[in-house]
């Protein structure tokens, strides 16, 4: 049972690499400390190109912009932007459930910004988190996102901010 209430309609088809990157940027200008995002999508579905454009934009309002690869092997990454703390985890390779607490997710998600790919892996999904599906279609990709109540105006205007 899904516990996030579903927006209505927030579906976007972005076309190329150029369209993630607007949505990340739209993303970014919505985000504030506390927000967790869930990046959900197989393999090349774009997660952490989306979750580049949104840390990448967060730093650029506030000074250097810093390379952010992948934090595949890493589990996790953490980078900051105008004194707010962003968190970009992978946990595709997390072998137990238990290793969640070892990466400090819990403790970050209500205060930093969390993006979260391969949020399957989570023992508990914050209620109020924005989730991001992203899937191939045609030769771009589809975005279809969702979260609770409180996301819906902050979202209102992104399909046209998103050029999609």
């Amino acid at each position: 049972m899904d516990i996030l209430r579903p927006m209505s309609g927030l579906s976007l088809f972005l076309a190329d690499a150029r369209a993630t990157d607007r949505l990340g940027r739209a993303l970014a200008d919505r985000l504030h400390p506390g927000d967790t995002v869930l990046l959900e999508g197989e393999l090349g579905a774009g997660k952490s190109h989306l979750a580049r454009a949104v840390i990448q934009s967060m730093q650029a309002r506030t000074g250097p912009v810093e390379d952010v690869p992948s934090p595949t092997y890493t589990l996790v990454q953490t980078y900051s932007a105008g004194g707010a703390e962003i968190v970009h985890a992978d946990l595709y390779r997390l072998g137990d459930p238990s290793e969640l607490d070892e990466l400090g997710l819990e403790e970050a998600m209500g205060q930093a910004v969390c993006l979260i790919e391969w949020p399957d892996r989570l023992d508990r999904v914050p209620p109020d988190a924005l989730r991001v599906a992203l899937s191939a279609e045609g030769e771009g990709r589809r975005a279809r996102l969702s979260g609770a109540a409180g996301w819906e105006a902050r979202l209102a205007a992104l399909r046209e901010v998103a050029g999609a």
